[in-house]
C-alpha cells in the first residue's frame, strides 16, 4: 500500500480540528437557540393571546350578558324574557345600555387567561404530535390532529376558564329572580362575589359548572381550531387553483403558501370557527349557565331555602331544563350567541395572527 503524504495528514489533521471547531460551535447555540425561541414562542402565546381575547371580549359581551340572562331563567317560574331582543329592551330600560357591560372587569381577565391558554395548549398540543413521532417534525399536521390539538387545548383551558366564567355569571344575573336590576348591588362586583363563594362553599365551590365546562370548551376548541383550519385550508387550495388558472408557476404557487390569506378570508375563517364553537356544544353551555347563576350558598328554589339546599348537579339540572322546556330549552339564547360569535372570533384570530406575523418576539 502506498503511503500517505506528510501534507496529507497534516491536512486531515486541519480538516479535524476544523471539523471539531465546527461542532464545538454549531452543536450547542442551536440547543441554546431553539430553548429561547420555544420560551418566546410561549410568552406570544400568551401576550398576543390575551390582547385578542380583549378585543373580542369588547365585542361580544353585550350579547353574553343577554345570552347568559336567556339562559338561566329559572324553572319554576314564568320565562321573564320571551327572546333575545325582549331581554335587550329590558335589559337597556332598567340598566341603559352601559349596564350590558356590567361586571366586564372578571370577563376581560377572563378571556385573556382564555385566550392565551387557548392558544399556549394547542402548541403544546401540536408539540406533543411532532415528538411522539405521529408526524415528521417538519410536515404539516392533518386536519384531524388540529381538530385533537384544538380539543386537548379547551380540556385544560377548562380548568382555568370555570372560576372565571362563575364569578362572570353571578354578576351578569341577578339572583333573586323577581329582582330588579338593583337587586343585590353588593354582587355587582367581582371582589364581593369571589368573597362571598369562598365563605359559604370555600375553594371547591369556583368550581361549580366544570363538567359542563369542560364539555364546551374540549369539544367547542376542537371545532374552534379545526374549523378555522379547514376553512383556511380550503381557501388556500382556492387561491392556488386561481394562480394555476391565470399561468403563475409552481414557485409562484408555492410562494402564495408563505403569505397570509387576504383579510377577507382570515375574517371567514375566525367566523366559521366562532360558530362552530358556539353552536355544536350550546347545550352544555346552557346548562353550566344555569348551574352558575343558582344561589350562593344552595340551588334552592324559593322561600329562603337556598342556603340549606343542596346545589343540583350537571345530570340534574339537564333534566330540570328538558321537564321544563324540552329540547328548545337547551337552545335558548343560542341564535344571539352564534350571531355575536362571528365577528369575536374573526377579530381574534385576525389579531392574534396579525400580531405574530408583524411583532414576532421569536
Amino acid at each position: 500500500m502506498d503511503s500517505v503524504p506528510a501534507q496529507t495528514h497534516q491536512g486531515f489533521k486541519e480538516a479535524g480540528a476544523a471539523s471539531a471547531s465546527h461542532l464545538t460551535t454549531t452543536t450547542s447555540p442551536p440547543a441554546k437557540v431553539e430553548s429561547r425561541t420555544a420560551v418566546m414562542e410561549a410568552l406570544e402565546d400568551i401576550v398576543y393571546g390575551s390582547a385578542a381575547g380583549i378585543v373580542g371580549k369588547y365585542i361580544e359581551y353585550p350579547f353574553d350578558t343577554v345570552k347568559v340572562r336567556l339562559q338561566s331563567q329559572p324553572d319554576h317560574l314564568p320565562l321573564r324574557y320571551t327572546g333575545p331582543l325582549d331581554c335587550f329592551r329590558q335589559s337597556i330600560r332598567a340598566d341603559g345600555f352601559l349596564g350590558l357591560y356590567r361586571g366586564i372587569s372578571a370577563p376581560l381577565v377572563g378571556a385573556a387567561l382564555e385566550n392565551s391558554s387557548l392558544f399556549f395548549f394547542e402548541r403544546i398540543g401540536r408539540s406533543l404530535l411532532y415528538s411522539s413521532g405521529f408526524a415528521p417534525r417538519d410536515s404539516e399536521l392533518s386536519l384531524s390532529a388540529l381538530w385533537f390539538t384544538g380539543g386537548f387545548s379547551g380540556a385544560f383551558t377548562s380548568l382555568i376558564l370555570t372560576p372565571v366564567e362563575l364569578v362572570k355569571c353571578k354578576i351578569q344575573v341577578p339572583d333573586e329572580p323577581g329582582g330588579g336590576a338593583g337587586a343585590k348591588q353588593r354582587q355587582l362586583k367581582p371582589i364581593p362575589v369571589i368573597k362571598e363563594i369562598f365563605r359559604h362553599e370555600g375553594l371547591r365551590g369556583f368550581w361549580h359548572g366544570q363538567l359542563g365546562t369542560l364539555i364546551r370548551e374540549a369539544g367547542g376548541c376542537a371545532a374552534w381550531f379545526g374549523s378555522k383550519e379547514t376553512t383556511s385550508k380550503w381557501f388556500r387550495g382556492r387561491n392556488e387553483q386561481a394562480l394555476l388558472k391565470r399561468g403563475a408557476s409552481q414557485e409562484e404557487v408555492l410562494a402564495s403558501r408563505e403569505r397570509p390569506l387576504p383579510l377577507w378570508q382570515q375574517a371567514i375563517a375566525g367566523a366559521s370557527a366562532g360558530m362552530s364553537y358556539n353552536f355544536l356544544f350550546f347545550p352544555a353551555d346552557t346548562v353550566k349557565s344555569r348551574m352558575q347563576t343558582s344561589p350562593i350558598g344552595g340551588g334552592g328554589d324559593s322561600g329562603g331555602k337556598a342556603a340549606t339546599m343542596p346545589k343540583k348537579s350537571f345530570g340534574e339540572e339537564a333534566r330540570a331544563l328538558w321537564k321544563q322546556a324540552g329540547i328548545k330549552g337547551f337552545y335558548r339564547g343560542c341564535g344571539i350567541t352564534v350571531l355575536r360569535s362571528a365577528p369575536s372570533s374573526a377579530f381574534i384570530f385576525m389579531v392574534y395572527d396579525g400580531l405574530k406575523k408583524y411583532f414576532p418576539m421569536a
